[in-house]
Parts: C-alpha cells; sequence; structure tokens
C-alpha cells in the first residue's frame, strides 16, 4: 500500500514538474534513466556473483564452517570471510538469508554481516594510502573486536 502511496506521488510530482519547466524534467528523467541503468548493471552482476558462489559453494561446506555447533569458530569463520568480501551492504543481507537457509547459525551471519561491514581487509592499501598505518591496523583491530562483540551479542540476545 506505501508503494502504491509513494508511486502516486511521484507520479503527481513528475507531472507538477513537467508544467512548471518542461526541459529541466526531461534532462532530470534522463539523468535518473543513466543512473538506474549503471547501478542495475552492477546490482544484476552482484548478484549473479552470490547466485554463482552459492551454486559452487556445497551446503555441507557452509555449514561446516558456518553452522559449526562451536558458535564461537563459526563466529571467527563468518569474520574472516566477512573481512575479505566486498559487497554492498543491500547484497549481503539476502546472501546471509540464503547462508542462514543453507544451514549457518545466527552468530557466525552476524560476525560475516558485521565484519563485512566494519572491517577493510581488501581496502586497507588505500585506507593507509590516505590515512596512515597506524590509524588503519588501530580501525580495523578495533572493528574486528567490537564486530565479535557484537555477534556475541546477538547470539546471546536471539
Amino acid at each position: 500500500m506505501n508503494t502504491l502511496i509513494l508511486i502516486g506521488l511521484s507520479i503527481a510530482a513528475l507531472f507538477w514538474s513537467l508544467k512548471k519547466d518542461k526541459e529541466k524534467t526531461k534532462e532530470s528523467i534522463m539523468l535518473a534513466k543513466n543512473l538506474f541503468i549503471n547501478i542495475f548493471v552492477e546490482i544484476f552482476a552482484l548478484m549473479a556473483l552470490v547466485a554463482l558462489f552459492l551454486a559452487w559453494i556445497p551446503n555441507s561446506v557452509i555449514k561446516s564452517l558456518l553452522g559449526n555447533p562451536n558458535e564461537l569458530l563459526s563466529a571467527i569463520y563468518g569474520a574472516i570471510i566477512g573481512t575479505v568480501t566486498i559487497i554492498p551492504a543491500f547484497v549481503a543481507f539476502p546472501l546471509a538469508g540464503s547462508l542462514l537457509k543453507n544451514g549457518a547459525n545466527l552468530v557466525a551471519i552476524a560476525a560475516f554481516i558485521t565484519t563485512l561491514t566494519m572491517v577493510g581487509f581488501a581496502t586497507m592499501p588505500i585506507e593507509i594510502k590516505y590515512f596512515g598505518k597506524k590509524f588503519t591496523f588501530i580501525r580495523n583491530g578495533i572493528s574486528i573486536i567490537a564486530a565479535l562483540l557484537i555477534a556475541a551479542g546477538i547470539g546471546v540476545i536471539l
């Protein structure tokens, strides 16, 4: 229902804009179309990579690494995977849902998501270039500890 309301408001705003200035509205629509095409290609490629990942990795591997009865070990594996992975959060959440369906436990998923968003192992050279080694190592170290504490907290709560 909310989506229909937003679509209706967008269409009304589009007609109001067309009435105010037809050229600027056309220019804005073309700009939005190009942005949409660029973003769509990136999202489609990332979703394809996630699908390939899930197709290539057997459920038994996911379950043994991220669904281990030892939740601390699973959290560490999830944190390692999240640390070296670079994907946007909007792709990570559906991936996390798929991992959960394939046998991963919530603590490992929480460690994966938190390290994915907080720790940047793959982007470390860029971060070192702009902020220096000391800052980068301290920030990433604190982020890993915080991510594991958040994962443990989620394990306690849920």
